[in-house]
Protein backbone atom coordinates (compact mmCIF):
# COMPACT_ATOMS: atom_id res chain seq x y z
CA UNK A 1 0.00 0.00 0.00
CA UNK A 2 2.89 2.56 1.05
CA UNK A 3 4.77 2.17 -2.28
CA UNK A 4 1.66 2.69 -3.92
CA UNK A 5 0.63 5.99 -2.42
CA UNK A 6 3.42 7.42 -3.69
CA UNK A 7 1.26 8.45 -6.43
CA UNK A 8 0.18 11.60 -4.44
CA UNK A 9 3.40 13.09 -4.46
CA UNK A 10 3.50 16.15 -6.36
CA UNK A 11 -0.38 16.72 -5.16
CA UNK A 12 -0.41 20.52 -4.09
CA UNK A 13 -4.57 20.86 -3.22
CA UNK A 14 -6.38 18.40 -1.60
CA UNK A 15 -10.26 18.33 -1.93
CA UNK A 16 -12.77 16.79 0.32
CA UNK A 17 -16.44 16.56 -0.11
CA UNK A 18 -18.27 16.81 3.41
CA UNK A 19 -21.31 14.83 4.48
CA UNK A 20 -20.52 11.11 5.17
CA UNK A 21 -16.98 11.78 3.67
CA UNK A 22 -14.90 13.96 6.72
CA UNK A 23 -17.49 12.15 9.39
CA UNK A 24 -18.13 8.68 9.85
CA UNK A 25 -21.66 7.83 7.83
CA UNK A 26 -22.16 5.71 11.07
CA UNK A 27 -23.02 8.84 13.07
CA UNK A 28 -26.43 9.28 11.54
CA UNK A 29 -25.91 13.17 10.50
CA UNK A 30 -26.57 13.30 6.90
CA UNK A 31 -29.83 10.36 7.68
CA UNK A 32 -31.19 13.16 9.81
CA UNK A 33 -30.35 15.85 6.79
CA UNK A 34 -31.97 13.59 4.23
CA UNK A 35 -35.14 12.42 6.61
CA UNK A 36 -36.02 16.25 6.70
CA UNK A 37 -34.92 16.39 2.99
CA UNK A 38 -38.23 13.87 2.47
CA UNK A 39 -40.53 16.03 4.78
CA UNK A 40 -39.75 18.75 2.95
CA UNK A 41 -40.31 17.55 -0.27
CA UNK A 42 -42.94 16.13 1.05
CA UNK A 43 -44.82 19.32 2.14
CA UNK A 44 -44.04 21.47 -0.96
CA UNK A 45 -45.37 18.55 -3.70
CA UNK A 46 -48.18 17.30 -1.71
CA UNK A 47 -47.10 13.76 -1.92
CA UNK A 48 -47.22 10.60 0.96
CA UNK A 49 -44.65 10.56 3.19
CA UNK A 50 -43.61 6.95 1.11
CA UNK A 51 -43.90 8.93 -2.25
CA UNK A 52 -41.06 11.50 -1.29
CA UNK A 53 -38.75 8.98 -0.55
CA UNK A 54 -39.32 7.81 -4.50
CA UNK A 55 -39.22 11.46 -5.17
CA UNK A 56 -36.02 12.16 -3.40
CA UNK A 57 -34.20 9.62 -5.28
CA UNK A 58 -35.65 10.13 -8.87
CA UNK A 59 -34.46 14.12 -7.97
CA UNK A 60 -30.94 12.96 -6.86
CA UNK A 61 -30.30 11.01 -9.60
CA UNK A 62 -31.89 12.86 -12.65
CA UNK A 63 -30.58 16.70 -10.84
CA UNK A 64 -27.77 15.51 -8.72
CA UNK A 65 -29.97 16.74 -5.66
CA UNK A 66 -33.12 17.03 -4.43
CA UNK A 67 -33.45 20.49 -4.09
CA UNK A 68 -32.12 20.64 -7.74
CA UNK A 69 -34.97 18.72 -8.65
CA UNK A 70 -37.38 21.04 -6.50
CA UNK A 71 -36.17 23.98 -7.89
CA UNK A 72 -36.93 22.73 -11.58
CA UNK A 73 -39.80 21.37 -11.39
CA UNK A 74 -41.70 22.74 -8.25
CA UNK A 75 -40.00 26.44 -8.04
CA UNK A 76 -38.67 25.83 -4.45
CA UNK A 77 -36.71 28.80 -3.06
CA UNK A 78 -33.14 27.59 -2.39
CA UNK A 79 -32.69 29.64 0.66
CA UNK A 80 -35.88 28.08 2.47
CA UNK A 81 -34.76 24.42 1.61
CA UNK A 82 -30.94 24.60 2.56
CA UNK A 83 -32.01 26.60 6.04
CA UNK A 84 -34.67 23.71 6.83
CA UNK A 85 -32.80 20.80 6.04
CA UNK A 86 -29.79 22.05 7.77
CA UNK A 87 -31.50 22.46 11.04
CA UNK A 88 -29.97 19.35 12.40
CA UNK A 89 -28.70 17.65 15.67
CA UNK A 90 -24.94 17.50 15.45
CA UNK A 91 -24.37 16.46 18.75
CA UNK A 92 -23.55 12.57 17.56
CA UNK A 93 -20.30 14.22 15.60
CA UNK A 94 -17.01 14.16 18.16
CA UNK A 95 -13.59 15.79 17.84
CA UNK A 96 -11.74 13.30 15.68
CA UNK A 97 -8.19 13.86 16.66
CA UNK A 98 -6.50 11.42 14.35
CA UNK A 99 -7.82 13.36 11.28
CA UNK A 100 -7.21 17.12 12.23
CA UNK A 101 -3.50 15.85 12.86
CA UNK A 102 -3.26 13.82 9.53
CA UNK A 103 -4.61 17.03 7.74
CA UNK A 104 -2.10 19.15 9.06
CA UNK A 105 0.50 16.37 8.07
CA UNK A 106 -0.61 16.38 4.41
CA UNK A 107 1.58 18.93 2.42
CA UNK A 108 -0.26 21.52 0.65
CA UNK A 109 -3.79 23.52 0.96
CA UNK A 110 -7.05 21.88 1.89
CA UNK A 111 -10.77 22.43 0.18
CA UNK A 112 -14.11 21.62 0.69
CA UNK A 113 -16.44 21.46 -2.32
CA UNK A 114 -19.98 20.38 -1.17
CA UNK A 115 -23.65 20.46 -1.92
CA UNK A 116 -24.25 22.04 1.38
CA UNK A 117 -23.95 25.16 2.69
CA UNK A 118 -20.90 27.85 4.29
CA UNK A 119 -23.08 27.21 7.44
CA UNK A 120 -23.44 23.64 7.75
CA UNK A 121 -19.80 23.34 6.85
CA UNK A 122 -18.81 25.21 9.99
CA UNK A 123 -20.97 24.01 12.27
CA UNK A 124 -19.96 20.23 11.70
CA UNK A 125 -15.97 21.09 11.03
CA UNK A 126 -16.55 22.82 14.64
CA UNK A 127 -18.06 19.64 16.29
CA UNK A 128 -15.41 17.41 14.54
CA UNK A 129 -12.41 19.57 16.00
CA UNK A 130 -11.05 20.68 12.23
CA UNK A 131 -12.74 23.84 11.51
CA UNK A 132 -8.83 25.40 11.03
CA UNK A 133 -7.84 22.45 8.65
CA UNK A 134 -8.92 24.12 5.63
CA UNK A 135 -8.17 26.99 3.43
CA UNK A 136 -11.30 27.50 1.75
CA UNK A 137 -15.07 25.72 1.00
CA UNK A 138 -17.07 25.72 -2.34
CA UNK A 139 -20.98 25.28 -1.10
CA UNK A 140 -23.86 24.63 -2.96
CA UNK A 141 -24.47 28.76 -3.52
CA UNK A 142 -20.76 28.84 -4.97
CA UNK A 143 -22.05 26.72 -7.54
CA UNK A 144 -25.10 28.28 -8.35
CA UNK A 145 -27.55 25.33 -6.66
CA UNK A 146 -25.77 23.54 -9.33
CA UNK A 147 -24.56 20.26 -7.72
CA UNK A 148 -21.52 17.73 -8.38
CA UNK A 149 -21.25 15.96 -10.93
CA UNK A 150 -22.09 18.62 -12.99
CA UNK A 151 -18.61 19.29 -14.98
CA UNK A 152 -19.39 23.29 -14.71
CA UNK A 153 -19.27 23.08 -10.89
CA UNK A 154 -16.00 21.52 -10.85
CA UNK A 155 -14.35 23.83 -13.25
CA UNK A 156 -15.61 27.05 -11.22
CA UNK A 157 -14.50 25.83 -8.23
CA UNK A 158 -11.05 25.24 -9.87
CA UNK A 159 -11.18 28.45 -10.64
CA UNK A 160 -12.04 29.89 -7.56
CA UNK A 161 -8.94 28.45 -5.84
CA UNK A 162 -6.56 28.41 -8.51
CA UNK A 163 -6.26 24.51 -8.36
CA UNK A 164 -4.45 22.34 -10.78
CA UNK A 165 -6.41 19.66 -11.66
CA UNK A 166 -3.20 17.32 -12.19
CA UNK A 167 -1.70 18.17 -8.73
CA UNK A 168 -4.73 17.95 -6.49
CA UNK A 169 -6.42 14.94 -5.32
CA UNK A 170 -10.91 14.45 -4.59
CA UNK A 171 -11.89 12.54 -1.37
CA UNK A 172 -15.66 11.86 -1.87
CA UNK A 173 -17.88 9.24 -0.29
CA UNK A 174 -20.51 9.10 -3.93
CA UNK A 175 -18.52 6.91 -6.65
CA UNK A 176 -20.56 9.22 -9.31
CA UNK A 177 -19.02 12.39 -8.17
CA UNK A 178 -15.44 10.74 -8.96
CA UNK A 179 -15.67 10.67 -12.47
CA UNK A 180 -15.15 14.60 -13.66
CA UNK A 181 -12.07 14.77 -10.83
CA UNK A 182 -10.25 11.56 -12.57
CA UNK A 183 -10.75 12.53 -15.90
CA UNK A 184 -9.36 15.92 -15.61
CA UNK A 185 -6.46 13.80 -13.87
CA UNK A 186 -6.90 14.51 -10.29
CA UNK A 187 -6.55 11.17 -8.24
CA UNK A 188 -9.39 10.51 -6.56
CA UNK A 189 -10.31 8.26 -3.57
CA UNK A 190 -13.86 7.08 -2.62
CA UNK A 191 -14.64 6.67 1.22
CA UNK A 192 -17.33 4.21 2.33
CA UNK A 193 -18.98 3.33 5.57
CA UNK A 194 -17.22 0.84 7.52
CA UNK A 195 -20.48 -1.72 7.28
CA UNK A 196 -20.75 -0.28 3.21
CA UNK A 197 -21.08 -2.80 0.78
CA UNK A 198 -18.41 -3.20 -2.04
CA UNK A 199 -18.68 0.08 -3.91
CA UNK A 200 -19.17 0.68 -7.42
CA UNK A 201 -15.45 2.47 -7.48
CA UNK A 202 -14.63 2.62 -11.64
CA UNK A 203 -13.83 6.24 -11.11
CA UNK A 204 -11.60 5.65 -7.79
CA UNK A 205 -7.72 5.13 -7.62
CA UNK A 206 -8.48 4.14 -3.98
CA UNK A 207 -11.06 2.97 -1.80
CA UNK A 208 -10.87 3.79 2.01
CA UNK A 209 -13.53 3.02 5.26
CA UNK A 210 -10.99 5.05 7.76
CA UNK A 211 -10.37 8.29 5.78
CA UNK A 212 -8.03 9.32 9.44
CA UNK A 213 -5.50 6.15 8.95
CA UNK A 214 -5.60 6.51 4.96
CA UNK A 215 -4.67 10.20 5.05
CA UNK A 216 -2.03 9.23 7.48
CA UNK A 217 -0.42 6.66 5.45
CA UNK A 218 -0.33 8.87 2.54
CA UNK A 219 1.68 11.72 4.97
CA UNK A 220 4.04 8.87 6.18
CA UNK A 221 4.22 7.97 2.70
CA UNK A 222 5.14 11.45 1.22
CA UNK A 223 7.43 12.58 3.99
CA UNK A 224 9.91 8.99 4.05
Amino acid sequence: MAADLVVFAGVRDWVFDLDDTLYPPESGLFDAVAARIRAYAARVTGVSAEAAVALQRDYAARYGTTLRGLMEEHGVDPEDFLADVHAVDRSALTPLPALAEALVRLPGRKFILTSGTHAHVGETLSRLGIADRFDGVFDIVDAGYLPKPAEATYAAFLARFAIAPTAAAMFEDAPRNLAVPRALGMRTVLVTGRDAPPPDAAAADFVTADLPAFLADIADALLR
